[in-house]
């Protein structure tokens, strides 16, 4: 085929036409314009931070050229302007969110620029911390797999397609992450439909690739993957990067498992307006890389191969430059959030937990039965009633390996909570992870993010930690950050506590206050079965993520059984439950410390001390209303819990109770928990560091006796 240009045939390029192709440069100079809009903004104080894409734009547009917008799924890092101007992305909006206005599509005002995301191309929200959205990306890949597979989904058929791809990328320095590897892990092992791209530029801030990676080549590290397509390639040479794109896609559309492009770019300008490379990048290597500048390559190109004259581009230049100046006054012009608006979203504007809608009568049937049981029970019933609900986590699936379930009784958790569950939901609805706790949080993020809906298992609260950085700055902000366009409602079970006889210091760790700061998380705490069964039924159909913490010294306790309340039972968040009358002391607590309070207040009861005992049952929220109630009633206060006195949850309820509610005291707010250590192994030192009914005791009396 030819292109005729001034009355000469031209020869397409890789299929391109000459439209084509003029309209990659547009795009190429499009993004490297806004840039220097940016730029120019940002030393006007206009907007208040800046980092480019600059040198990216020939990779990144023959990606946009290869992939489907609003049909394959975009986990962008923020290099990638020219790829979300292919997919649809215009300059005033990504303006808007320089300009922190409240029209932004990606954010509302509440992200930085360059953070992208817009709901129509299927761009979901970024954050900064790198390497994050790699796992977000397997998840997602992996719900277009959920759903093409299990067909009791209702409305599946609307949510996916049958060849999409979930591209994601990132940097060179971003595969120093921990998550990186664990999300390529995953993705081989699994054969999940994601394509990798890595833009390597060389540096990462001011970090050589060299002191990043061994050897200072990632796609050589990788090629051992099984089932990974690599390629690498340079990513200034817009025709080699729309090969490899192309070759990348294809393999991945066949379902031949994962895809990784690695493209040696350039970063012309600094790391961000906040760094300057002149300061570790000597001369010669700033000028090399000018050599390597994509735009200035395919306006080369063009001109060898006749498709444009010096006169039309700098048409197209001047034109771009047009576009940008008139989105520039536009974005400047726009409104900004109003100040009222900063505390929405941070949690569903549209399904409100502790509402009556939550509160729904309990239907008991059978035997009482103990905490594990209630558990599994309502696992099994929410299976059943929502065919969008997956379980996974360490160990939670009854077998892995294919043919063994008939041979073997199951695994189905450490604690056999998940026990059943994937003999009855198969094994697309039930199965194991990785060892790797931050991936298996990633993962249901992502999945999330397409209303898949993940109730994941932590094996125990003290390895929750290198999950820490999702939960804090992936799952509890995605709603937030992108101004409630993205969330991502899942719930995190988690056994907790300690009271076990042997223990020690990392099976015993108690810490909710930690999450509890966390904006955008809802955290349960149940102490008995009927109320783990009401708090996990609330916490699956809320649309919020909710750490649901459940007490291992509980699971098989006799005092805390009950009958299973039904399938449609549900207790609101933010809802205590009185557990005893009491007209002298107050005992607000939660967890195991409820049993022991009640223990300690009936032992008062012989020193003629009447002592309420309040199960707060979720820590966000909590239940201010019953508080305030029984203190003005009752004047004294302790605050019993199993965490560390030091900043456990305990203090931010004291604090409340003595900021408002200081004229209703007769004596002090006294609180009750664990010693300021470690929890230790040996039973004597356990039984000294974690708060016994003797010391809730102790505390009742000096309080009743003020």
């Amino acid at each position: 085929m030819k292109a005729v240009l001034n009355g000469k045939e031209a020869p397409l390029l890789e299929g391109l036409t000459r439209d084509d192709l003029l309209a990659v440069y547009r795009v190429m100079v499009l993004s490297r314009k806004l840039d220097d809009k940016e730029i120019q903004l940002k030393n006007q104080s206009h907007i208040f931070f800046q980092i480019s894409g600059a040198g990216h734009e020939a990779v990144l547009a023959a990606a946009g050229l290869t992939l489907r917008s609003g049909y394959d799924w975009f986990f962008p890092y923020y290099r990638d302007r020219a790829l979300c101007l292919m997919l649809g992305v215009t300059p005033l909006e990504m303006l808007l969110a320089s300009v922190g206005a409240k029209d932004d599509p990606a954010s509302g005002g509440r992200q930085m620029p360059s953070h992208w995301g817009h709901p129509k191309y299927n761009i979901v929200s970024g954050s900064s911390p790198t390497g994050t959205q790699v796992l977000h990306a397997v998840g997602a890949a992996e719900a277009g797999v959920i759903y093409s597979r299990v067909a009791a989904i209702a409305d599946r058929e609307s949510r996916f397609h049958a060849d999409e791809i979930t591209y994601v990328s990132l940097g060179e320095g971003a595969t120093s992450e921990g998550e990186f590897w664990e999300a390529l892990n995953t993705a081989c092992t699994r054969q999940v439909p994601v394509l990798f791209l890595v833009e390597d530029n060389g540096y990462a801030i001011s970090v050589p690739v060299e002191v990043q990676t061994p050897g200072g080549d990632i796609s050589r590290l990788v090629r051992a993957f099984p089932g990974l397509h690599v390629d690498s390639i340079d990513g200034t040479d817009f025709f080699a990067s729309l090969r490899a794109m192309r070759d990348a896609a294809e393999y991945v559309r066949a379902r031949k498992g994962p895809a990784f492009v690695h493209a040696k770019v350039i970063r012309p300008y600094s790391h961000s307006l906040s760094d300057d490379e002149k300061l570790y990048k000597p001369p010669a290597e700033r000028e090399a890389e000018a050599r390597r500048d994509p735009i200035k390559r395919f306006t080369e190109i063009l001109k060898e191969n006749g498709f444009a004259t010096d006169e039309e581009l700098a048409a197209i230049t001047a034109d771009v430059e047009r576009e940008v100046a008139d989105a520039a006054l536009k974005a400047l012009a726009a409104p900004k959030p109003d100040k009222a608006s900063a505390g929405l979203w941070v949690y569903s504007p549209d399904v409100d937990p502790t509402s009556a809608a939550f509160e729904t009568p309990a239907h008991p049937e059978g035997k009482p039965e103990t905490m594990v049981a209630a558990i599994n029970r309502t696992l099994k019933d929410e299976m059943a009633r929502d065919a969008r609900i997956v379980v996974f986590g360490e160990d939670v699936a009854d077998a892995s390996k294919k043919g063994v379930l008939p041979l073997v009784p199951g695994k189905g958790g450490v604690f056999k909570l998940t026990h059943g569950l994937q003999r009855l939901y198969g094994d697309d609805r039930v199965f194991n992870s990785p060892l790797a706790e931050a991936n298996i949080v990633g993962r249901g993020v992502g999945m999330a993010t397409r209303k898949i809906k993940p109730v994941v298992e932590i094996q125990f609260f003290d390895y929750i930690w290198p999950a820490m950085m999702q939960i804090r700055d992936e799952m509890s902000m995605l709603r937030y950050r992108s101004g409630n366009t993205w969330s991502c409602p899942m719930v995190i079970r988690v056994p907790i506590g300690g009271y076990l006889r042997g223990g020690g210091p990392y099976h015993s760790q108690s810490g909710e206050s930690i999450f509890a700061h966390c904006p955008g998380i809802r955290i349960a705490y149940p102490s008995n079965a009927v109320d783990a069964a009401g708090l996990l039924r609330t916490s699956i159909r809320c649309d919020d993520p909710v750490l649901f913490l459940e007490h291992k010294h509980l699971y098989r306790q006799t005092y805390n059984k009950g009958e299973y309340p039904g399938k449609d039972f549900m207790i609101p968040f933010g809802r205590a439950s009185l557990r005893r009358e009491g007209d002298h002391v107050l005992v607000i607590t939660w967890g195991a410390l409820v049993q022991r309070s009640l223990l300690a207040a009936q032992q008062a009861d012989k020193d003629h001390i009447s002592v309420a005992v309040l199960d707060l049952r979720t820590i966000v929220p909590y239940d201010w209303e019953a508080i305030v109630a029984h203190v003005t009633r009752t004047n004294r206060v302790v605050i019993a819990h199993e965490d560390q006195v030091m900043c456990g949850f305990g203090a931010e309820i004291a604090a409340r109770i003595g900021g408002e509610l200081f004229e209703h005291l007769d004596a002090p707010v006294r609180r009750v928990g664990a010693l300021n250590t470690p929890v230790a192994y040996n039973p004597d030192l356990e039984e000294a560091i974690l708060p016994q009914s003797s010391d809730v005791l102790k505390a009742i009396r000096e309080t009743a006796r003020y």
